[in-house]
This record gives C-alpha cells, sequence and structure tokens, in this order.
C-alpha cells in the first residue's frame, strides 16, 4: 500500500489556502485510507474534509475548509494506491506478452482492474470480479465500464483465456447490466479460434443474454514480431471480409430488433478488406472511438469542419500506467508547451510545473509533413489531397520497433520516427500526433526533443490537424488555443 501523493495544487484554492503542498503524503481523510483516486474524488468532494498527511517525516493533521461538491483544487500522481489487480488469464493474443524487451517497466504490467476500466477504458474480463467489487461499482455507480468478452459459449471462452473462470465469469457482466451499469463490450477476434460461426454464435448470445450492451466492438488480433504463439497471425483480406460480412448482418438484426446497430467493427477491418468506411451516422455517438471504431469517419468529420465537437480522447497507448487522471474521471487535458529542456511536449500532464512558455517558431510558410503510421496515411490521403496543396505531404512510419502487422499511429515509437527524419530536409514543419506519447515519452523511451528534425506535437483529431494546416497562420496562435 503506498499513500497518494499531491502532484499538484491550483493557486487560490481550498486546498492552497490550508497549505497543502505538493509532495504532501495522503495518510487518511476523515479517517478513511483512500485506495485509488475514485475514493479520493469520492472522499475530497465532501464538506469540510480532514486529511492527515506526512510531510518530511511529520504526521499533520489538516481541515480543508470548503463546501459539498466544491473542487479540493490539488491533484494526486497516481490513480490506483493499493495494488493493481493483475490479469491471471494467459490469452494467446495477449499484446503484453508481445512486446520487445527494454522498455519501461511499467509497460509490462496485466491488468485486469474494473478501476482502470472505469478510469482509462482499459478491458476487463471480469475473471476477478467479485461480490464486493460489483457491491462496489453499484453503489458509486461507476459506469461505464468496458468488458472484453471474445465468445460467449463458456468453453470457448475459457480456452481463449486460459483460464476456466473465463467460462462463468459473464455472470458478472449479466448482473452488471441488472444494475444499470453501462457497459461497453470487445470481441479481439483471432483467425481460426473465435472468427466464422463461432463469432455468430457470440454475437447471438450477446442478443440472448447481453442485449443491454451499450455497445459491442469487433477488433482484429494485434501481432508484434515478437509473438511466441503459433496460432496466433494476422487477418488475411478474406477473413477480414468475412468478419465485416457478420458484423453486417447482425448490425441488421440488432437495428431490426432493439433500434440500434450495438455491434461495429474497427476500421482496421475495412482497411484490411478494402471496404468503404460505413457512413458516419451509422456510429451513432462514437461510443467506442478509442477501441478504433469510427475513428476514420470521425476524423474526417472533425477535419472537413462538418462537426464542431471532437470525438477523440485517448492521448496515447498504455496512457494509465504513468499517471492519474485529470480532475476529473476520464478526463484529458491535451496541453501544448515546452519543458525545461526546451522540448515540445504534449499529452496528459499531472504537474503544472513541468510545462512552461510556449515557443515554437517554425519557418513562415514552410512545406508541411505529417507524420503517421500506416494505417493512419490510408486515411488522411483522401482528405490531403482534397486541400489541393503541394506543400502538405504525408510522411509513412513504418513500425519495425513492434513489427509485425501493428500499423497504427498510436504505437510509433521514436526510433522510427527518426528513421524517416533521417531523410527529410531541416526547415519543414513535421507534425506528429499525440497519440503515440505517453506523458511526453514515446513507448521506446525517447522524448521529441531527442528527434533530429524539430517535430510540433498536436492533438489527435481532425479538428487541430485543420488549423495546424491553415496557411499563413502563426503556430503561436495554435498553440496558445490549444491549451484553452
Amino acid at each position: 500500500m503506498t499513500f497518494p501523493v499531491i502532484a499538484e495544487v491550483v493557486e487560490g484554492s481550498p486546498a492552497e489556502s490550508a497549505g497543502l503542498e505538493r509532495g504532501d503524503e495522503i495518510v487518511a481523510i476523515d479517517g478513511e485510507i483512500p485506495t485509488d483516486v475514485i475514493r479520493w474524488h469520492f472522499l475530497v468532494d465532501e464538506a469540510d474534509p480532514i486529511l492527515n498527511i506526512q510531510r518530511g517525516g511529520l504526521e499533520l493533521e489538516v481541515q480543508i475548509m470548503k463546501g459539498a461538491g466544491e473542487p479540493l483544487g490539488a491533484q494526486v500522481d497516481a490513480s490506483i494506491f493499493d495494488r493493481v489487480r493483475t490479469c491471471d488469464n494467459h490469452c494467446e493474443f495477449c499484446f503484453i506478452y508481445q512486446l520487445p524487451k527494454g522498455m519501461r517497466r511499467s509497460l509490462y504490467l496485466k491488468d485486469d482492474d474494473y478501476r482502470l476500466s472505469f478510469l482509462y477504458g482499459n478491458f476487463t474480463t471480469l475473471t476477478r470480479f467479485t461480490e464486493a467489487d460489483l457491491e462496489r461499482v453499484v453503489s458509486e455507480c461507476l459506469s461505464p465500464l468496458y468488458v472484453s468478452i471474445h465468445a460467449t459459449d463458456p468453453d470457448v471462452r475459457s480456452r481463449i483465456l486460459r483460464n476456466p473462470r473465463g467460462g462463468y465469469s459473464l455472470r458478472w457482466l449479466r448482473a452488471l447490466l441488472d444494475f444499470d451499469i453501462d457497459v461497453h463490450g470487445q470481441v479481439v477476434v483471432c483467425p481460426g479460434v473465435n472468427d466464422g460461426d463461432v463469432l455468430d454464435d457470440t454475437l447471438l448470445g450477446v442478443l440472448d443474454r447481453f442485449p443491454e450492451l451499450r455497445s459491442l466492438a469487433v477488433v482484429p488480433l494485434g501481432v508484434s514480431a515478437y509473438n511466441t504463439e503459433s496460432a496466433m497471425r494476422p487477418h488475411t483480406q478474406h477473413e477480414a471480409k468475412q468478419v465485416l460480412e457478420v458484423v453486417d448482418a447482425w448490425q441488421h438484426r440488432f437495428l431490426e430488433t432493439m433500434g440500434h446497430r450495438l455491434v461495429y467493427a474497427a476500421d482496421e477491418y475495412y482497411l484490411l478488406a478494402g471496404e468503404v468506411f460505413p457512413a458516419t451516422e451509422t456510429y451513432g455517438d462514437f461510443a467506442m472511438h478509442e477501441d478504433g471504431i469510427g475513428m476514420a469517419r470521425g476524423f474526417e468529420s472533425e477535419f472537413l469542419g462538418s462537426t464542431d465537437s471532437m470525438v477523440g480522447t485517448r492521448s496515447g497507448f498504455f496512457q494509465w500506467v504513468d499517471g492519474a487522471p485529470a480532475e476529473g474521471y476520464r478526463e484529458v487535458r491535451t496541453i501544448v508547451g515546452a519543458n525545461r529542456s526546451g522540448e515540445i511536449t504534449s499529452g496528459v500532464v499531472h504537474q503544472a510545473d513541468e510545462l512552461l512558455s510556449v515557443a515554437i517558431k517554425p519557418r513562415k510558410g514552410a512545406p508541411v509533413a505529417i507524420l503517421t503510421g500506416e494505417y493512419g496515411a490510408k486515411v488522411l490521403k483522401p482528405l490531403i489531397d482534397s486541400l489541393e496543396r503541394n506543400d502538405i505531404r504525408i510522411l509513412e512510419v513504418t513500425n519495425h520497433f513492434f513489427g509485425g502487422n501493428i500499423k497504427v499511429s498510436g504505437l510509433m515509437v521514436g526510433k522510427d520516427v527518426q528513421l524517416v527524419l533521417d531523410s527529410e530536409p531541416s526547415g519543414h514543419r513535421y507534425l506528429l500526433p499525440d497519440v503515440c506519447l505517453n506523458t511526453g515519452r514515446f513507448l521506446d523511451g525517447l522524448r521529441p526533443a531527442d528527434l533530429s528534425k524539430h517535430v510540433e506535437v498536436i492533438p489527435t483529431n481532425g479538428v487541430a490537424l485543420r488549423e495546424a494546416l491553415e496557411p499563413n497562420r502563426p503556430i503561436q496562435k495554435i498553440s496558445e488555443e490549444l491549451t484553452q
């Protein structure tokens, strides 16, 4: 058990007025030891909470004078204060098993914690879920949650998870739905394992047993060059088409019986199959955008200005590992700025003094290059072509670091970006999506400042890209607006 540590105190807040300082360890709040940031928010939301803290070896009691519901004005440095509930499944397709050696230790942690599901949208299999967990989820209304289903047949699910509890742990999904907890489901499809008739049976099982699901994402497995499971392989184009056919058929059935489509295929399937993306309106409110559902259409709508809202929220793969959420559950503050070393950064920030003044001064009118993964390049090309400008190009970054079929922009690493920049001219503008950064770092540990060419980090949404590409628009102004 570790105690939460104050990472930021807002000027003029009740926390500052009470003398709370950055670095203070919170031992208890009104006599309760908070185990995670969820309980932290519940406890400090009360009127006049009393905090027992440790500071410089001394134990102090601090009473915060504030009304119920009034923000405390302090953030903590982690999301889980006790131990993260690790996963005891052994799924063949688990991406954690496919990571190369030498990455940050925290990236190898395999979680199955419902709290991280609520906070960050991580998927849980519910194989370690308990009655006490259900009671807390219901009493604190920890909704929505995200559940990995993979198959509704008990035997198939147990084989996929390599866990005998996998066959009956979906009873917790039924219980969550019975208590009106919103749940988004996911099926990771492995060729020859849970595709074809098994996928069809799984969707029938959802209709029969879990029709209250908010949505269900059907996504392909990722296979890196470090995969050791011989049965796990990428989809062929024909297999991708077959998955789309199954999903399309069930969308019509769900639409007829329940009034909404419920199940959606990941954008990657349409790219693999060479099929056109569904119309924007078919995705509803883009509930599963972070799982790769409707990303292309959402980005297109933002870029073309047909929507004022931005559907994207995720700011980095494995984002939960290295920090707590911003003020409020699942809220993301995207900030662009420069740190003490002059590095341009963007991402979820929890320590205010990590960023200093923005100082981005590229050459006015310089040609622009957009760094993106192989799938991102396919999505961006028609959008950039529509601008009919000869000063913008797309730089496709091949993922040598992970290899395999890993082609998403969120898994780009510094070394691969550098390989592309090595052959590029200086003095051009290079735009980098923040989705490949985790608290200012690539997954291989490099930072944007480590690259040989200056890059501008921008939020991963169509609005930010459109504004960054506006001709003769001062980049300083863009950065100021993004920090509002």
